[in-house]
């Protein structure tokens, strides 16, 4: 069946699982209901006018989810019996749903409750909620960009990249919502794609305050594990490449340490060095793997790192200078 279909793929993406808990969640007051429907029917709804100038409104998703709740909203918010309309595109086995108000006193009711509508029963070309009176109070606001997330938003999948953002079809709207937002401490930002304005985040922490504002604590929970587990393979992954780094570098200078030595006895021998550098120069080329503590203590009178860095640093000194053809005496 195409919703059991479309309610799997919603469950395999993180933005359904969010929109699915949002979906859930119920605000108790009126004036934060009205907030929210005022969001979902600015975002993706769209008002008819019959050639008798009656109203009628209809919210177009593609998530069930969403528009269940746009039809409890209107139902237990204002009491409306809206109907929800399958719509089916013939090439594509996808559905999208319509959530429709047919009456034009009810669809009057929501448009002036909502403040889309004015006193003049006159409709903004930009259909927008600039200077709204209804998002005065911060539970408000978090259930107007609850709203708009339900309408219009989308989050990537957190295990690849950090990513929010709500689409807007004006300026207006989407300026207005970022600075909604940002009150929230938070620092959207908009960009133009096509012919949408995108209010977005990609900082992993603002991403989980958001999901805090809009009351979504399950899909916070599992963001945040994601975070600490992202945080924590990142910190094991430079560790490891920390030592291995280390360990090259070490097995490098060991083995340049042996050819340096080697040199020496093949030009001059080993003889002609002084003790202390004969000593060294033995044991580096019979533990070549050897680290320079472990060197010292093999020494017959045990050696710090240092020291006996200095001694193999004077090895491939005289190295460098027996290739230069300056033979030490």
């Amino acid at each position: 069946m195409p919703r059991e279909k479309c309610d799997m793929k919603q469950e395999l993406t993180f933005s359904g699982k969010i929109k699915e808990e949002l979906a859930r969640h119920w605000s108790e007051a009126r004036h934060c209901q009205i907030a929210e429907i005022a969001a979902i029917v600015s975002m993706c709804g769209r008002v008819c006018i019959s050639s008798r100038e009656e109203y009628s409104i209809k919210v177009r998703t593609e998530n069930l989810s969403v528009a269940r709740k746009c039809f409890t909203l209107l139902q237990k918010t204002f009491n409306i019996k809206a109907e929800i309309l399958v719509l089916r595109n013939k090439n594509k086995e996808n559905v999208s749903y319509a959530v429709f108000v047919k009456r034009h006193e009810d669809a009057v009711k929501v448009l002036q409750a909502s403040k889309l509508m004015d006193e003049d029963g006159e409709i903004s070309e930009e259909f927008s909620v600039v200077k709204n009176l209804i998002i005065q109070h911060s539970c408000c606001k978090r259930a107007f960009i609850r709203g708009a997330f339900l309408a219009a938003g989308s989050m990537s999948n957190p295990e690849k990249s950090y990513h929010i953002e709500i689409v807007c079809a004006a300026e207006k709207k989407a300026e207005q919502l970022k600075d909604i937002i940002n009150r929230f401490g938070l620092d959207a930002k908009v960009i133009v794609r096509k012919k949408s304005y995108v209010v977005y985040l990609k900082e992993g922490s603002q991403i989980v305050d958001l999901l805090s504002v809009m009351e979504a604590p399950v899909a916070l929970m599992e963001m945040e594990n994601i975070r600490i587990l992202k945080e924590m393979r990142n910190s094991v992954n430079r560790k490891v490449n920390c030592e291995t780094a280390n360990i090259n570098k070490t097995v490098s200078a060991a083995v340049k340490q042996a050819d340096d030595i080697r040199y020496i006895r093949d030009t001059i021998g080993l003889g002609a060095l002084p003790e202390g550098l004969q000593e060294i120069a033995g044991l580096r080329l019979e533990y070549p793997n050897a680290t320079l503590k472990e060197l010292g203590d093999l020494l017959l009178v045990p050696l710090g790192k240092s020291g006996v860095n200095h001694r193999l640093r004077k090895l491939s000194e005289i190295a460098e200078d027996l290739k230069k053809g300056n033979r030490r005496k």
